[in-house]
C-alpha cells in the first residue's frame, strides 16, 4: 500500500530539502519533524532528542516515515564530544521515534531510514561490499552499527523497515561535490592523497529516487546500498568534474599528511574509501535516471544558458 501522509526527520538537510520537493510533486502529503517549528508551506512539529521529547501530534495521520536527521559527519572537527554528538544524534533519535511508535495508536506502516556505507568501514580495498558484508571496525562503521541496531527493533512493530546505507551524494547544493568542484571553478583542483581510493558515488535525484521506491514497493525490506551502480577513484571523480566544467587540471595530488595536519582523523573521509555494489536495489526493480557519471556531472555541474 502506497502511504499518503510522510513524517521527514532532518527534513532542513541536502537530502531532505530535495525529497521533500519530490514528495509534494509526486502529491504525497509530507510533515516535518526538527528542533524547532519552520515556516512555510509544509506543517512541522518539534521534538528534544536529547531531553528525549516530541510532539505527539507529528504521527496523527502518518501512515509512513523517513528518517534522516543526524548530526553532519563532516561538519566540524572530530573531537572527543563531536563524535559523540554524530552518534547520539543518531542512537538517541531513532530510539524516541521506537518509543512513540511502541505506544502504538498511530497508523505508521513503513519507517525509512537512512543509514551510511560508513558501515563496511574505510578499510576496503578491493573488496567489493554488498549488504551482507560484515561492519568495519573504525569510528564511522561503529556509529553506523549503533545506529541499525536501534532501527532494527522497529521491525517488530509490524512496521515494515528499511535501511538505505548512503554513500557519497552528488548534488549541486552541497557535500562532497561543491567541496571538489569549486577548487576546480578556480583553477586549483587536485586528487587526494593517492587519489586511488575509490568513491561509492551516487546522485542526489536517484538517492531520493530509491527513497520514494522503498515508500512505494512493500517488498522492499532490510539494508539497501544507496550508491550507483559504479564506482570510481578520487583522482577519476576529479578529472571528470573537470570535464564537466571545462577546466584543465595541473596540479599535483594534495599530499595525505597535510589533510591529515588540518583534518585530524577526520581526513579519513575523503583519503579513504570503499567499492559498494548497489546491485541488491537494482535487482529490486529500481532504474537508475543518472548510471554513469559523467552524465550525473553534467547533469549537477552544467551553466545555466
Amino acid at each position: 500500500m502506497i502511504p499518503k501522509r510522510v513524517l521527514i526527520t532532518g527534513a532542513s538537510g541536502l537530502i531532505g530539502s530535495k525529497l521533500t520537493e519530490m514528495l509534494v510533486a509526486e502529491g504525497f502529503q509530507v510533515v516535518h519533524l526538527g528542533r524547532s517549528k519552520k515556516e512555510g508551506t509544509i506543517p512541522s512539529f518539534t521534538w528534544d532528542v536529547n531531553r528525549g521529547v516530541m510532539d505527539a501530534e507529528a504521527l496523527k495521520d502518518v501512515d509512513a516515515i523517513i528518517h534522516l536527521a543526524g548530526a553532519g559527519i563532516a561538519d566540524k572537527p572530530w573531537t572527543e564530544k563531536r563524535k559523540q554528538e554524530i552518534r547520539d544524534s543518531r542512537t538517541r533519535s531513532t530510539r524516541l521515534l521506537f518509543d512513540q511508535l511502541k505506544k502504538g495508536n498511530h497508523a505508521v506502516k513503513t519507517f525509512v531510514s537512512a543509514s551510511a556505507i560508513g558501515y563496511y568501514g574505510f578499510e576496503g580495498g578491493e573488496t567489493v561490499f554488498a549488504e551482507d558484508s560484515k561492519p568495519g571496525s573504525d569510528f564511522l562503521a561503529s556509529v553506523v552499527k549503533d545506529w541499525e541496531a536501534e532501527i532494527d527493533p522497529i521491525q517488530e512493530l509490524n512496521i515494515r523497515t528499511v535501511k538505505i546505507r548512503i554513500g557519497i551524494v552528488l548534488s549541486e547544493q552541497g557535500g562532497a561535490l561543491k567541496e571538489m568542484a569549486n577548487p576546480v571553478r578556480w583553477g586549483v583542483g587536485a586528487p587526494l592523497g593517492s587519489g586511488k581510493q575509490y568513491m561509492s558515488w551516487i546522485h542526489i535525484g536517484d538517492l531520493c529516487r530509491m527513497f520514494v521506491y522503498a515508500l512505494k514497493h512493500d517488498h522492499l525490506q532490510g539494508a539497501y546500498n544507496g550508491v550507483g551502480p559504479s564506482w570510481v577513484s578520487n583522482k577519476e571523480l576529479t578529472q571528470a568534474i573537470a570535464r564537466a566544467l571545462k577546466k584543465p587540471l595541473w596540479l599535483p595530488p594534495v599530499p595525505g599528511f597535510v589533510l591529515k595536519l588540518m583534518l585530524g582523523e577526520m581526513a579519513d573521509l575523503v583519503l579513504k574509501g570503499s567499492k559498494v555494489t548497489g546491485e541488491k536495489i537494482a535487482q529490486a526493480g529500481f532504474t537508475y535516471h543518472y548510471p554513469d557519471l559523467d552524465g550525473a556531472l553534467t547533469n549537477l555541474l552544467r551553466t545555466p544558458e
